[in-house]
């Protein structure tokens, strides 16, 4: 692979509070005079699910987990059951949800899928679940919050980057966890991962236009908002998307919605948007946090967090000037931010898959 000198180009108006950096001549001449390489770009599956641990990590803090192994079982056996159909069933596939009341979910490299407590509790059936996780499972299946950031060029390096492999992947963790907080993938991939969806549930076996019929309920449940908010926020509209997913669901399986056995398993209750709890933005003339000084030059791992998640989520807000708070995304977390671990068997999931009908 070729040799190319460190550049970094990150447009701050587009960035998170804690991704904006200051002082990038300087950094870029300490950046150019440093002896230490690594081929950046060149993402390994071990790499990519590192990264993903530690989008994770941001995100249970963010949010917390639900301390209750009975739902993340369930989850996870919807979630297998369709991770297996997709083209990297071989990963160590993760299903985690997240304790809060927005309605959100976030597809975290490596095979990290993440829901909320809210979206399970809007969902209708267990198809409409499907659907959403499937959605994700699309995102991680092609690599979208990995290529985002290349796509984008937030971050280009070569072989001249100061510090080292591991800090350059804590950078680019950071940077993805950014991109999954905005909802910020491009039209290409939202709808890239929508065709994903509709196949690998169809292949499961559950009502291939169940993503459709969530999308619906979102659309619904936004109806006063002005502002994108939350789960799928990101271009093209929404209608769109339902349009498309319908069409390319083609009916398939258009009766196994497996209702019986989702208000078997999942009883939280929506909570209106109105209503929900948000982490409020810093109060009005509140010091800037302290950025943390990059050391040994300047490399990607200069864009690590200096905030607790909480208060990162409120700068977030406040920095967005017109956007302000968005209900759903700056919903508040529990205070459980340990995983809880399930695992799924082969004669546990053959059983699960035959109760799809």
């Amino acid at each position: 692979m070729k040799r190319i000198v460190f550049v970094i180009a990150l447009v701050a108006t587009a960035a998170p509070a804690f991704a904006q950096l200051g002082g990038i001549g300087g950094a870029l001449k300490k950046a150019q005079a440093s002896k230490q390489t690594f081929d950046d770009m060149n993402i390994t599956d071990a790499e990519e699910r590192q990264i993903g641990e530690e989008v994770s990590v941001k995100l249970r803090d963010r949010f917390g987990v639900v301390q209750d192994p009975a739902i993340h079982k369930y989850v996870s056996l919807i979630g297998m059951t369709l991770a297996k159909q997709s083209e990297r069933p071989g990963l160590d596939w993760n299903f985690i949800v997240l304790d809060t009341d927005g309605v959100n979910a976030y597809a975290s490299p490596g095979g990290l899928v993440h829901i909320t407590r809210g979206a399970l509790a809007i969902a209708k059936n267990e198809a409409e679940i499907a659907g959403v996780l499937s959605h994700e499972i699309g995102h991680i299946a092609r690599k979208h919050t990995v290529n985002a950031i290349k796509k984008g060029k937030a971050v280009q390096a070569g072989s001249s980057a100061a510090g080292n492999r591991s800090e350059f992947l804590s950078g680019f963790a950071n940077q993805v966890y950014a991109n999954l907080f905005e909802n910020n993938f491009d039209r290409g991939d939202e709808l890239d991962a929508d065709k994903v969806g509709v196949l690998l549930a169809k292949a499961g076996g559950y009502n291939a236009a169940g993503l459709a019929d969530f999308l619906a309920q979102i659309e619904a449940r936004n109806k006063t908002n002005d502002e994108r908010n939350g789960m799928f926020a990101s271009h093209p509209q929404l209608k769109e998307r339902m349009d498309k997913v319908r069409q390319q669901s083609a009916n398939a399986n258009s009766a196994v919605l497996v209702e019986a056995r989702y208000k078997q398993n999942v009883k939280y209750t929506p909570t209106d948007m109105t209503k929900l709890s948000t982490v409020a933005p810093p109060a009005a003339g509140a010091a800037p946090a302290k950025k943390e000084e990059p050391k040994k030059g300047f490399g990607v791992g200069g864009l690590r967090q200096t905030v607790a998640p909480e208060k990162q989520s409120a700068q977030v807000s406040a920095s967005g000037g017109a956007r302000g708070v968005t209900s759903d995304r700056d919903a508040r977390g529990g205070p459980n931010k340990g995983l809880v671990k399930v695992s799924v068997s082969a004669v546990e999931l053959d059983g699960f898959k035959k109760g799809i009908v």
